[in-house]
């Protein structure tokens, strides 16, 4: 496939980031004139994928960066890609379990990577502890005019 747009924003891990993240990611698919479903379901794992970046990334005292990547082909699938270079995970199939949290402090659900799954079309996460973690996502969009 052809890719026909990329776009690359690094933002710092702050959680005011998370609605400018989903933003960004309406925007990019807008042109494609999504229905409702399809902007709130893209909207929404990025909020998961992004809020999981800035709570279990990073430590309060060592804010860090995260990374934001679209790509939009030909074939009217978006990728997106939300990486950050923090903690990493040390179990991710034990992290993608419903309703784990590694923070139950927090009061967290442990429901972001369900809800990036059932959103998405695809949903691959890979972790280094130490190094980071990036959350590639996949959907694809109807085409203008579909039904």
């Amino acid at each position: 496939m052809e890719i026909l747009n990329e776009v690359n924003i690094v933002m710092d891990a702050k959680s005011e980031n998370e609605s400018f993240a989903r933003m960004v990611a309406a925007g990019f698919i807008a042109r494609l004139d999504p229905t409702l479903a399809e902007l709130n379901e893209v909207k929404t794992a990025v909020s998961e994928a992004v809020t999981n970046a800035v709570i279990h990334g990073y430590d309060s005292e060592n804010l860090g960066k995260i990374s934001l990547k679209l790509t939009l082909d030909s074939d009217n699938t978006v990728t997106i890609i939300i990486s950050d270079n923090g903690k990493g995970i040390s179990n991710i199939e034990e992290a993608m379990q419903p309703l784990y949290t590694s923070k139950p402090e927090m009061e967290r659900s442990g429901m972001g990577f369900t809800v990036m799954e059932m959103f998405m079309d695809s949903t691959d996460v890979s972790s280094e502890k130490g190094l980071g973690t990036t959350i590639t996502m996949t959907k694809k969009l109807r085409a203008s005019g579909d039904e």
